[in-house]
C-alpha cells in the first residue's frame, strides 16, 4: 500500500524536510507546530498510519476533514516542509515504520533533512549543562558546508555523545550512533540509514523533561529556523494551544 497520500497539489523536490520524532516531552511535536503556525504552512498529505498508535481528532482552527497520526505540511514558496507525526510507532512495527518513513524520504527529492527530537535531562554530564540543544551528524551522510544544512556547521552546536552505556561490552558500544535516552526513534532512524544515502540529514536534539515544554519547543524552533536560514517574523502558537495542550480547566466545584 501506498505510504504517503497528497492531499492538496505540492511538491517535495528541493524542499528540506523537517522530521519530529516522539520522544521526551512531546517537544519535537510542539516545535514543529510552532513551525507550522508560524510559517503558515498548510496540510499537503497524510501517511498510512498502520505502524502508528491510532488517534484522529479535530483538525487546528475548525478545518474541515480530520488530524490523523502522521501528516505533511508545506508552502510552494516556502523552502521547508515539515511533517508532523502526533502518536508513535507500535511496538512491533518500529523499523517497518522507519523503513517506510525513510524510502519517502529517500524518493522525495528533498535536499535536506533536519531530524529533531528530545533527550532526557537527567542523563547530561556537566559539560552537557551549558547548552540545551545538541546535534548529531550520521556518519556516510553527504557533506553539510556546501548545501541547505550548511548553517547548522557554523552554530556554536555541540556534538551529542551519550554519558549512558547501552551494552556490557566495550566493543559493542562502538556503534555509530550514541545512545538517546528518552529519544523516541531517533537513534533507529539515524541508525538506519543506508551506506548509499544521498540526501544531506543531520538531527537536533534538545535536553528537556516533562512538564510545560512551551518555552522548550519556542527555542527549538528558532534554533531549528536558523539551521535553515529560514525567518519567521512573528512567531505564533497555533490556536488549539490554548485549549488543547493541557485540555479544559477542572471544575472547581469538584474541590469544595
Amino acid at each position: 500500500m501506498t505510504f504517503y497520500h497528497p492531499t492538496a497539489h505540492f511538491s517535495t523536490k528541493g524542499k528540506v524536510l523537517v522530521v519530529p520524532i516522539v520522544s521526551v516531552a512531546n517537544v519535537a511535536q510542539l516545535a514543529a507546530d510552532l513551525l507550522i503556525a508560524s510559517l503558515s504552512l498548510h496540510r499537503v498529505g497524510i501517511f498510512d498510519p498502520r505502524n502508528l498508535v491510532p488517534v484522529v481528532g479535530a483538525r487546528e482552527d475548525d478545518l474541515p476533514g480530520i488530524t490523523t497520526p502522521l501528516e505533511l505540511f508545506g508552502r510552494d514558496d516556502v523552502n521547508v516542509a515539515v511533517m508532523q507525526q502526533r502518536s508513535p510507532a507500535l511496538k512491533s512495527s518500529k523499523q517497518d515504520f522507519v523503513d517506510s518513513l525513510l524510502e519517502f524520504i529517500r524518493t522525495s527529492g528533498a535536499s535536506a533533512v533536519l531530524i529533531i527530537g528530545g533527550v532526557d535531562m537527567s542523563n547530561r554530564t556537566d559539560t552537557q549543562m551549558l547548552t540545551p540543544t545538541c546535534q548529531i551528524v550520521p556518519p556516510g551522510t553527504p557533506d553539510l558546508t556546501s548545501g541547505p544544512l550548511a548553517a547548522l556547521t557554523t552554530l556554536p552546536i555541540p556534538v551529542y555523545t551519550s554519558p549512558v552505556s547501552q551494552y556490557l561490552h566495550i566493543d559493542a558500544e562502538r556503534t555509530a550512533i550514541p545512545f538517546i535516552p528518552g529519544g523516541g526513534l531517533s537513534r533507529r532512524v539515524l541508525s538506519s540509514l543506508s551506506d548509499t544515502w544521498q540526501i544531506p540529514t543531520a538531527c537536533l536534539l534538545q535536553y528537556v523533561m516533562e512538564g510545560d515544554n512551551r518555552a522548550d519547543a519556542q527555542l527549538m524552533a528558532a534554533v531549528v529556523s536558523k539551521a535553515l536560514q529560514v525567518e519567521v517574523p512573528n512567531w505564533k502558537q497555533p490556536s488549539s494551544w490554548g485549549h488543547g495542550l493541557f485540555g479544559t480547566p477542572h471544575d472547581q466545584t469538584l474541590y469544595g
